[in-house]
C-alpha cells in the first residue's frame, strides 16, 4: 500500500462524505431569516402568500393531531402492559437477580419495551438507584403477543450506599415501547 502524502502549503482536497456541521447559533439565524422572509411576503403579497400559509397552517395541524393521536395510543398500550420487578435471589442467578415479569395485556404485539429501574424503600420517595452511565440498560422481549407473559432475570442497578436490594421495592419507570399495528 501506498501512501499519499498532501504537499505542505496545500490544502487538503474536499471530501464529499465529510459531515456537515451547523451550531446551534447558525440554526436559529436560519430559523429567524426564514420567519423575517415569510412575513415579508406575506405583508408584500398577500393575496399569493395567505392561500399557501394556510395551506401550511393546516398541513402541519394534520401532523401535529396525529403525531399527538399516536402518542396518547402508546401511552394507553403502555399503561395495559403489566410490568413486576422482585428482587429474587432464589430464583435467579446471583449476577441477575432482579426477576422481571412482563404481562402483555393489549390486542396487539409488543415489539420492543425499554424502562429504567427505580428502587424505594418502603414508604418513601427518594429513588435509591443511582443513574449513571454504566447502569444497565433493561430491555423486554423482542415480540410479546397479546396475551402473553415474559419473564426473565436481570442486574440490579447500582445502589446507593448503605442500602440491601432485599429491603427495597423495584419499580419501572420511564417506559418506551413499540407495538405493531
Amino acid at each position: 500500500m501506498i501512501a499519499i502524502k498532501t504537499p505542505i502549503g496545500l490544502p487538503t482536497p474536499f471530501r464529499y462524505d465529510a459531515p456537515i456541521c451547523i451550531r446551534e447559533s447558525e440554526d436559529m439565524i436560519i430559523g429567524a431569516v426564514l420567519i423575517f422572509t415569510w412575513l415579508v411576503l406575506l405583508l408584500r403579497y398577500p393575496s399569493k402568500a395567505l392561500p399557501v400559509s394556510l395551506a401550511a397552517a393546516v398541513g402541519l395541524g394534520i401532523v401535529a393531531g396525529v403525531v399527538v393521536w399516536q402518542d396518547k395510543r402508546d401511552a394507553r398500550r403502555l399503561e395495559r402492559l403489566q410490568l413486576r420487578l422482585d428482587y429474587a435471589p432464589q430464583q435467579c442467578p446471583t449476577s441477575k437477580p432482579l426477576l422481571v415479569l412482563i404481562d402483555n395485556g393489549n390486542d396487539v404485539p409488543l415489539q420492543e419495551l425499554r424502562w429504567k429501574v427505580a428502587a424505594y424503600a418502603p414508604g418513601d420517595t427518594v429513588n435509591l438507584a443511582d443513574d449513571t452511565y454504566t447502569a444497565p440498560r433493561y430491555r423486554g422481549p423482542g415480540e410479546l403477543l397479546p396475551g402473553s407473559q415474559w419473564q426473565d432475570c436481570l442486574p440490579l442497578p447500582p445502589l446507593r450506599n448503605g442500602y440491601r436490594p432485599q429491603t427495597l421495592e423495584f419499580r419501572a419507570e420511564r417506559l418506551q415501547g413499540a407495538f405493531s399495528d
